[in-house]
């Protein structure tokens, strides 16, 4: 897959640059992204919820009322899950929500969410770019002239970049991520993908495609 590489000034620069079609052309495995997304939001669960059993409630143990001769069920401690204030039936405890993944099926579920952007022509690159100081209306206007403000939008990076991440981190729509920090989810969570031509050659190493 062939692709022209444009300026921040969303012009053409002449160049353009070979996606590998062993990452962006091959037939998307629709379960392995599943997966992956289904661990990577599960990763993120705290798992602290919690409530109050009746043996931790706190209240009198003394039987409420006697056994037998009052016409009603029998009740034996106020800490029953029946009356108001008492403990939960089966309620949250905390635990550990996260599974795992083997990584040739991780690796496959990233490739596939590539697929599935370049499928959709939703694959952009750009010549590599700086800002000389963090400037949010400079990337503004890259989004502007890229014409890609109709969605949320990823730029992948070859590396870290402060004054891009800088300028990018008040806008509601816009995620940066290093290749090395790339994953299934944030692909498919965007509209839009922006690489640079560096991290385009970045991505062929993470999948030792070089």
């Amino acid at each position: 897959m062939e692709l022209s590489v444009l300026n921040i000034a969303g012009k053409e620069t002449g160049r353009k640059i070979e996606l590998n079609d062993a990452i962006f052309g091959i037939q998307p495995n629709e379960h392995a992204i599943y997966l992956d997304v289904k661990q990577y939001l599960a990763n993120q669960r705290q798992g602290t919820h919690k409530s109050k059993q009746r043996n931790e409630v706190s209240g009198s143990t003394v039987k409420l009322k006697k056994q037998k001769g009052t016409g009603g069920a029998r009740a034996g401690s106020i800490k029953n899950p029946e009356f108001r204030g008492g403990g939960r039936v089966f309620g949250p405890v905390p635990r550990d929500y996260s599974f795992k993944l083997n990584k040739k099926l991780k690796k496959l579920a990233r490739k596939s969410a590539l697929a599935v952007k370049a499928g959709a022509n939703a694959v952009t690159v750009v010549e590599d770019f700086s800002f000389e100081a963090p400037k949010t209306k400079q990337f503004v206007a890259l989004v502007n002239n890229l014409k890609l403000n109709n969605g949320k939008l990823l730029l992948v990076l070859s590396e870290s970049n402060e004054n891009i991440l800088l300028s990018a981190r008040n806008l509601q729509n816009v995620e940066i991520k290093r290749v090395s920090d790339l994953s299934t989810y944030n692909i498919m969570r965007a509209k839009n993908l922006v690489l640079v031509e560096s991290s385009v050659k970045g991505l062929n190493e993470m999948f030792n495609l070089n």
